[in-house]
């Protein structure tokens, strides 16, 4: 189970819904500024009370920096 996921794993650059494999997240402008700001930036996945037919619904919740990943790496 993914349980956090960096801009570089999301390669999203619009706010909206996306299929992933954990199932379906969320993702807004408020999101993607921070990504935008610290590339490096790994959010932890929130699972929403919601569930669809088409799987798990999630968030993106607090976020930690890596240092693991290349400056502006995404």
């Amino acid at each position: 189970m993914v349980d956090k996921v960096t801009w570089q794993q999301a390669g999203l650059t619009e706010p909206g819904r996306y299929m992933f494999r954990f199932g379906w997240l969320t993702v807004t402008a408020e999101d993607l500024a921070v990504w935008q700001k610290l590339p490096n930036a790994a959010f932890s996945l929130v699972r929403t009370t919601a569930t669809t037919d088409a799987g798990e619904e999630f968030r993106l919740g607090a976020f930690e920096l890596r240092e693991d990943l290349p400056l502006g790496e995404k």
